[in-house]
């Protein structure tokens, strides 16, 4: 597989979005695979990467835990460098799944202040690890300059409905709701909602920052 997979957008692209994976699943995950065309129908280019770790593991089958955060930051940072350097004048927001939009979201204030970016996607955000809510990882939050979007399960175990509205996050950071969803954004069954039914919501929100953004700048 090459360095990258990317989702063409429909026409020609308004916008580049560099989409990081999660923990746990790589750029071609289910969730990755159906975010990235559904944002690209909306004529934004969706760009995947992986991480080191990641990488590795696709070479040699063995399963890796993460690189330390200033390595996933330092891989995540060279991606924005290359799309930044490519040259189409395409105007770049960076973001990702969980634990990609956490990496993302330490970089974008540095970045959107040199207007690199213009803005931050994160999907289903790990404000704190699963099981201890009292580690939370909001701090960069408080103070975040960088228009922002996070999609959240209402009951996401890394930060659900109940928890999340009483951390101090910055005005600059809009937060959507998917009802009943989990991490994934996966509802359960009693709730009548279905997953690929919160998997387009969230892409159209993603879309709609987007655009929103580009008529903003």
């Amino acid at each position: 597989m090459s360095d990258w997979l990317i989702d063409l957008s429909v026409g020609n692209p308004q916008a580049r979005f560099l989409f990081a994976h999660g923990a746990g699943a790589p750029m071609d995950s289910e969730f990755m695979a159906f975010l990235a065309a559904a944002v690209a129908a909306s004529g934004i280019e969706v760009v995947r990467f992986e991480f080191p770790y990641m990488a590795e593991r696709r070479e040699t089958g063995k399963r890796r835990p993460p690189n330390p955060m200033p390595q996933l930051q330092e891989a995540f940072a060279a991606q924005i460098e290359h799309w930044l350097n490519e040259g189409d004048g395409l105007p770049l927001f960076i973001g990702g799944k969980s634990m990609g939009g956490r990496v993302a979201s330490l970089l974008a204030d540095a970045r959107f202040a040199a207007g690199g970016i213009g803005g931050l996607v994160c999907l289903g955000y790990p404000f704190h690890p699963r099981g201890k809510p009292e580690r939370l990882r909001t701090e960069h939050l408080a103070e975040l300059q960088c228009p922002a979007l996070i999609v959240q399960g209402t009951r996401d175990p890394l930060g659900d409905a109940e928890e999340v509205p009483g951390y101090s996050l910055s005005d600059s950071i809009g937060l959507q709701w998917l009802e009943d969803g989990d991490h994934d954004f996966k509802p359960r069954r009693a709730s009548g909602f279905k997953r690929e039914d919160h998997w387009a919501r969230a892409a159209e929100l993603v879309a709609g920052f987007i655009q929103w953004r580009l008529r903003e700048s």
